[in-house]
Formats: C-alpha cells, structure tokens, sequence
C-alpha cells in the first residue's frame, strides 16, 4: 500500500506481477478504475460497483503488460467516467499536485495526478470528450486521445460508444508514444514538425447546439516556437456540425446504463444522477439527426496537416466547484475533437489534432525534443 494524500488511486495492487522483457518493463501503470482487470478490483469509479472483481482484463491494458509494463494500481475517476473535475462522491476528490486547491480535470483525473506526484510510470485513461487530454492540461503531464476505433475499447465500462477512445498517459511525449505503439502494434513515428502546414485554432467549432464557443487566443502562444521548429502556422477553422451532436451522448450515456438506472438511480452521486434524469428527455428525432451529422463531419478532411489549440477553455476551476457549470466552456476546444472522430495529445496545455495518431505523435515528439 502506498501513501496517497491525493485520493489518486482507488486500489493498490499489493504484489505487483514480475515485469516481462518489452519496451515498457518494469514501468509502473495505473489503469484508470473504468478499465477491466482480472483479479482486481474494479469499481467504475462508482458505489453500485464498489466490490466488483472482473475475470477478465481488458485488451489495452493486456498490451501494456505484455510489453513489459507493471500494473500498480486502479486510478480514481468522476464516477462512471461522465464529469471533467473527478470529483468523486465516493472515493474523494482527486487533488492536483501541480496547482494545490484547483481541479485535475477528468474524468482520468486520477491517472494524471498519479503520474505528476510520480506514483506510476504510465497511465492508461479514456476520453469521451476531454478525459485524457484535459487531466493531462490541468497536471501538466501527456495524453493522446486517439482516433476514434484505433484502441480497442472490449473490457471497459462505456459512456457513449460513438465518442468513447481510450490511450496513453504519461509524462513525456516519448513514453506516450511507447505506450502507442504497444497498444496498436505499429511503429512509433519519428519526429516531425518541419515542412508541416499548422492551422491556429482560436475558435472551436461547437458541438451544433447553436452555443459557440468565444475565441481563446492561447494557441497563439506557440507559433514562434512552432516555426521555429519548421512548421508553418497560418489561422484555420474546422466547421460546424450540420446539427445538434449533443443528443447522441445522453442517448448512448443512458443505454450505457440501462442496467442500473433508474431501478438503482439512489447509488448514483447527485452529479451523474443528473445527467442521466436529462438524458430522459432527449427527442428520438434530434438522435437520428445528431448521428448523421456526426457522420457527415467524420468525412471532413482539413486542408492542413494538423491543428494546434489549447486544451483549456477557461483558467483552472477551484477543486470544490460546480462541475454541472464549468464543464461546457472548460471543455470547449475538446469536445468536438471526439465526436470528428481524430486524435488529439495534450502536451500540458498545448494540444495538437489531427485526423491520425502518428501525425500528432510524430508533432509532439519533435516539439518535445526541440
């Protein structure tokens, strides 16, 4: 058992395995708790699941291990993976050890904490809408959320299948890209940045619910440095969604958990029961719409090689906020990376998207080396 004043880990493994020989070994991973894991316990980051011990372990941490990676433990999360403050109900809230007093992010809030106060090597988190990338941005360590369907996502708790990816955490750009590479079987890519057309993102598209985003001039920031690196920065734009997105999350979201709710809704924590009450709501027809408009977008192929924004839409919220009213602008440069279906890796604050993972791996290696 290890001293945890960041309620980062829900479950330590008390005799890790013996490492085998790969890329990895010997490095410690904390599995996020919504990830599957034969022989240890695996809560979802919920009460309903508080004593569940899967037979099973999930394909992507399998990998991992196979590559010589040492499971240490299960991180804490907002419960069911469905918040960006990991604010948890049952197992505490997960605290920053970079900013004391402000929020981790999430929902793989507790994977980045972990990883900043140098508890695990590696992480492996999932993003829905921002999980990875933003614990990464408010810890000040690496995420790649990648393409949607490059990961296997078998043996893990879903939210919203169509948006749900799960991948590395780390805390370099270099171990993410390991991780990657164990995890999907090819080659981690070179590094490159020199002769690539950069397009600055300073307005995100919205998510089609007729609430854009205000512009956030942050991603401003890393143009000298990008060019000095050999890319070419120029101001871009991805489009609007041709409808309102938003019905497919809470229709997936509630599906995902027909099983306990509402028959069980009194062990669910006040914020995700929420959510799930205005789920309820949601009009068949604005689904239907929403999944063609998602699909439509996925077809959208930009006219640069990649983008550069923050991950951050607003300054880091205090640990004890309102989550229901910071998470639409918190996440605002975010959301729409997963509902087009590409790969975004957050370097701290700096986020680099693209259709493919190697593109922004291949970026962020050689913005990291310099």
């Amino acid at each position: 058992m290890t001293d945890d004043p960041l309620n980062a880990v829900i479950t330590w493994v008390d005799e890790p395995e013996e490492p085998k020989q790969g890329p990895l070994s010997g490095k410690r991973l904390i599995v996020k708790d919504l990830i599957d894991t034969a022989g240890i316990r695996t809560t979802y980051g919920s009460e309903i699941y508080a004593r569940h011990v899967p037979d099973r372990t999930a394909p992507a941490v399998q990998r991992l291990v196979d590559a010589g990676a040492v499971i240490v433990g299960k991180a804490n999360l907002h419960e069911f993976a469905w918040g960006v403050t990991s604010q948890n109900p049952w197992y505490g809230t997960v605290k920053n050890p970079l900013h004391p007093g402000r929020t981790t992010g999430g929902s793989s809030g507790g994977n980045a904490a972990a990883l900043a106060a140098g508890l695990c090597d590696l992480g492996l988190g999932t993003d829905t809408g921002c999980s990875i990338r933003l614990p990464s941005a408010c810890c000040g360590t690496v995420g790649l959320k990648p393409r949607w369907g490059e990961i296997p996502m078998e043996g893990i708790f879903p939210l919203c299948p169509t948006l749900d990816t799960v991948g590395p955490m780390a805390r370099s750009v270099e171990d993410v890209a390991l991780m990657w590479s164990a995890l999907t079987g090819g080659p981690a890519p070179e590094p490159r940045l020199a002769g690539l057309t950069i397009g600055v993102l300073t307005r995100p598209p919205s998510v089609g619910d007729g609430h854009p985003p205000e512009a956030n001039l942050a991603a401003e920031a890393y143009v000298e440095r990008l060019e000095q690196l050999g890319a070419r920065c120029l101001a871009a734009e991805i489009p609007e969604p041709k409808a309102n997105t938003w019905p497919v999350f809470f229709h997936e979201a509630r599906k995902s958990h027909s099983a306990t709710f509402p028959t069980r809704a009194d062990e669910y924590g006040d914020n995700v029961r929420r959510k799930l009450e205005l789920a309820a709501s949601i009009n068949p027809g604005e689904v239907d719409a929403a999944y063609r408009a998602i699909e439509a977008w996925r077809r959208y192929e930009p006219e640069v090689d990649l983008f550069v924004a923050p991950v951050l839409g607003i300054e880091l919220p205090a640990e004890d906020c309102d989550e229901l009213a910071v998470r639409i602008p918190f996440t605002a440069f975010a959301r729409p990376i997963n509902l087009i279906g590409w790969a975004g890796l957050a370097v701290g604050d700096l986020q680099l998207i693209a259709p493919h993972d190697a593109t922004v791996l291949a970026a962020g290696l050689a913005w990291e080396r310099g």
